[in-house]
């Protein structure tokens, strides 16, 4: 199975003081598999070698991840999600989208139907923390996220996809 390469958005959110962010940009597939389910979402990871970590949905509060980029396939249902933290923009998900956050990049749920599930993978290697932009999270959260290797493959398109150009 080959993921959808032609539809995709790429999204840059500065550091807002509270959360880093990242210079490295978002990306967002949309309808990155045709017939969306969790276990295509996990063939699709798989094949690409990014590692299936969970299955689940997305926090309803503001977090990031300092020690690992995180992949977000939408297996089922809809949801509202802001990136970027409070001041970030929110963007519409749907079964067969494909979410790319790098390091860093604030996320939260605004409200998803009641169907709604997620498949989350990290590169090879790495698995996330979980921080909340509160006090004392900072510097130690930048350095680990500087440290965040960059990922081998795209977990869409594999050594084809735009992650590889637009990350390098």
């Amino acid at each position: 199975m080959q993921g959808n390469l032609a539809d995709i958005a790429i999204e840059h959110f500065a550091d807002d003081g509270t959360f880093p962010n990242n210079s490295l940009p978002v990306i967002i597939y949309r309808r990155a598999v045709a017939e969306p389910s969790p276990e295509a979402m996990e063939a699709l990871f798989d094949q690409n070698g990014w590692p299936i970590a969970w299955r689940y949905g997305v926090y309803d509060f503001h977090h990031f991840h300092s020690t690992a980029h995180e992949c977000l396939g939408v297996a089922r249902g809809s949801a509202r999600l802001q990136f970027g933290g409070p001041e970030g923009r929110v963007f519409e998900v749907v079964a067969g989208d494909v979410i790319v956050l790098p390091a860093g990049v604030g996320h939260k749920n605004l409200g998803s139907s009641a169907d709604f599930l997620v498949v989350g993978a990290y590169p090879p290697g790495m698995s996330a923390d979980l921080l909340k932009g509160e006090p004392g999270e900072r510097p130690g959260a930048d350095e680990r996220i500087a440290q965040a290797a960059l990922p081998k493959t795209d977990p869409v398109g594999g050594q084809a996809g735009p992650l590889l150009s637009k990350w390098g």
